[in-house]
């Protein structure tokens, strides 16, 4: 048994390749940015979570001695950040310093391909000035570079997935003529988990893609064919990759700081050239099509383990949970709702544990719509990120603009801490005690803008709350 460190252990990868090595019996370690914030309802006896926030290297717990293997998986896309080269540069470095006071072996470094030296999109440079950093390590080096990644709650995914089935007809910008080799997660973590302690990959950098080779175009109309949806894209010349971003942002749930980034990287073809590690791991990797009928059948199973939204957008500075779980009440504005319940509890408890998502607020519907399209004009995350499950709440889920901070269904407590964009911070919770259910909705003004967006809000408040509460707690009228 190999004791194996996981970084980005709470992200889209991270957590499922924590489940692959516990499942092939490895000792865990998976390091989590947030304190407090486990993995949900990935319990095993052979996995540990250590705290740290590798861009603060003050904050972290020290990695064991006998570490054998490390996962390096972390990436700063999602994050409003102005230099993105320095900050994963800086962080990567953060991250072998700490693993150089250990007996590390080797670590392994999941980047994207790179098809075209030279001039490249900001995020390309990124993943390889990480890989140069990760070799000044005494542990050996191991790098696999990766096309887009296809699997239900990938950030590509969920990007082809809104624009195909949202738009019957679509204006392209050039780069959907680039080639790309998409990769199924099933082989990405086949690659992962059988890479670790395999020496003769000590050194070594590798490409992994699927067997296909495509244009964005093509996996776009593909996907339309497998979803049996009739889609017309019309390519144009004047779509600046900025442009692009703007209109990603509205039609999909990814928010515009990696949209971004992802287009940007478009313009660039991202295939295999180096196909060396079919002589180290031989693996016959699945095509597009059935990478599709993967995705699409977890998510019919509602057994979508993780998502690229499980990346928490809260105060780096502040990495702790309890800061977000203690809702404040000195110096708030406040919306408080005392409902009666004229309900069984539980199914009280199941109303509020199915918020957001399809399952939509319980109650002006339209006018949530309308705060999120709101958050997305001004950079945030918006309304349509939805939820990993449609009845289930863990702690870190996201859930369209707020992240889960405390959820204990047996006393029937949620708080969820909002992302939007705000001036100020604020909290939604959720709580039943004795008949009533308590519905707390709790803002920290920042300056004079932040009390004045309250008052501005407070008409809608008055209506949007009143509803969800009743809504939540007693019968629906027919």
């Amino acid at each position: 048994m190999s004791k194996i460190l996981v970084t980005g252990s709470t992200g889209f990868i991270g957590k499922r390749l924590i489940y692959q090595l516990l499942e092939d019996g490895h000792e865990v370690y998976a390091l989590s940015r947030i304190r407090g914030v486990g993995l949900g309802s990935l319990k095993h006896p052979n996995l540990h979570v250590l705290w740290g926030d590798l861009k603060d290297p003050s904050t972290m717990d020290p990695f064991p001695n006998d570490i054998d293997v490390a996962y390096y998986l972390i990436h700063s896309m999602a994050e409003n950040i102005n230099n993105l080269l320095q900050v994963e540069g800086n962080t990567a470095q953060n991250f072998i310093d700490a693993l150089d006071k250990t007996n590390c072996k080797q670590i392994i470094y999941l980047g994207g391909i790179v098809n075209k030296q030279g001039e490249l999109s900001e995020h390309l440079q990124s993943r390889l000035n990480v890989e140069s950093v990760l070799k000044k390590t005494k542990a050996s080096l191991t790098v696999l570079r990766a096309s887009i990644i296809i699997g239900a709650g990938s950030a590509s995914f969920e990007i082809i997935r809104d624009l195909v089935e949202k738009l019957p007809f679509m204006v392209a910008p050039r780069w959907v003529e680039s080639h790309c080799q998409p990769i199924a997660i099933f082989d990405v973590l086949y690659y992962l988990s059988h890479a670790a302690l395999k020496t003769e990959m000590y050194g070594k950098i590798y490409d992994i893609g699927g067997p296909e080779v495509m244009t964005f175009k093509e996996v776009l109309l593909r996907y339309a064919s497998f979803r049996k949806l009739k889609r017309y894209i019309l390519n144009v010349s004047f779509m600046t990759p900025k442009l692009s971003s703007y209109w990603l942002v509205f039609i999909t749930s990814v928010r515009y700081t990696l949209c971004s980034y992802l287009v940007d990287s478009m313009k660039y073809d991202s295939c295999c050239v180096n196909t060396s590690i079919q002589e180290v791991l031989p693996h016959n990797c699945i095509s597009y099509e059935e990478s599709l009928k993967r995705a699409f059948l977890k998510i019919s199973q509602n057994e979508v383990m993780s998502t690229w939204m499980d990346s928490w957008l809260i105060d780096a500075n502040s990495p702790d949970i309890n800061k977000y779980i203690e809702v404040p009440q000195e110096g708030c504005l406040k919306d408080k709702q005392v409902m009666p319940i004229s309900l069984p509890r539980e199914e009280v408890i199941s109303r509020v544990w199915s918020i957001g998502g399809k399952n939509g607020w319980y109650g002006l519907n339209w006018a949530w719509k309308l705060r999120g399209l709101f958050d997305k004009f001004v950079g945030g995350t918006g309304l349509n990120r939805g939820r990993r499950h449609p009845t289930e709440i863990e702690v870190g889920d996201s859930i369209d603009f707020w992240r889960v901070v405390k959820a204990d269904r047996e006393s029937g407590h949620l708080i969820l801490y909002a992302e939007m964009k705000l001036p100020g911070e604020a909290w939604l919770e959720f709580k039943i005690e004795g008949d009533n259910l308590l519905q707390n909705a709790i803002f920290r003004p920042k300056g004079l803008f932040g009390r004045a967006y309250w008052y501005a809000m407070l008409p809608f408040h008055f209506f949007i709350f009143k509803k969800m509460a009743r809504s939540l707690a007693q019968k629906l009228s027919t």
